[in-house]
């Protein structure tokens, strides 16, 4: 886990204009040199430049093993507090944060698998969640401290086809995940298309997007 710190007044609600934002962004990809990594190099520039406090966790410089063992399976429900003891240094870098920013690039239609069994063995009953106590009823969110969600992505496919096959990977993080956070947490999502074909220009372009929306994020 990386921390970086600076401190500026912000204009953000009565309660919290006082200090900084707590950011913490989540960052998953294998290749340091990817530009994944030039996202977020630029994303910790903008927050830090903005005043903002900053964690960073590295997935795969971290060696985050994402598998959900069969001992962990049988204690997810029954003793949650098992799982959390493994993890509980990304679970208290969650229940830090007032900003949570993921970027990672979109493969097979969703986050990359190490990504995804972060969310599987860190976002746990108890943590992120409370199981719904009737069939049709759906989980309470206990991440009521994150009010902002910012995602940012990239994928080979262009625009089009995503929304033609239901932006499975979208549809997930600010429908499903949304409920997770306070109830005016306000999400944001920033997706370079067609990466595999994209120019120097455009990914420069998409670079000054991220930064621009990061500084002037409140």
């Amino acid at each position: 886990m990386r921390a970086m710190d600076s401190t500026s007044r912000l204009d953000l609600p009565a309660a919290e204009e006082a200090r900084p934002m707590r950011c913490l962004i989540v960052f998953c990809h294998p290749s340091e040199t990817s530009f994944g990594a030039a996202i977020l190099d630029m994303a910790c520039t903008a927050l830090s430049d903005a005043g903002h406090e900053l964690r960073v966790l590295d997935l795969y410089r971290d060696h985050f093993d994402p598998v959900l063992s069969p001992e962990d399976w049988e204690s997810y429900l029954l003793s949650p507090e098992r799982n959390v003891a493994g993890v509980r240094d990304y679970v208290q870098a969650l229940q830090w944060a007032d900003a949570l920013v993921l970027i990672f690039p979109t493969w097979m239609f969703g986050p990359p698998a190490m990504l995804k069994g972060w969310f599987e063995r860190v976002w746990l009953p108890g943590v992120a969640f409370e199981v719904p106590r009737g069939r049709r009823a759906r989980v309470t969110g206990l991440f009521r401290n994150v009010r902002r969600f910012i995602i940012i992505t990239t994928s080979g496919s262009p625009w089009w086809w995503l929304r033609l096959i239901g932006d499975p990977c979208r549809g997930m993080m600010k429908r499903g995940f949304r409920v997770l956070f306070h109830p005016r947490c306000r999400t944001r999502w920033l997706q370079l298309y067609g990466m595999n074909h994209t120019t120097h220009d455009e990914r420069q372009a998409f670079l000054e997007r991220v930064r621009v929306e990061l500084a002037t994020t409140r």
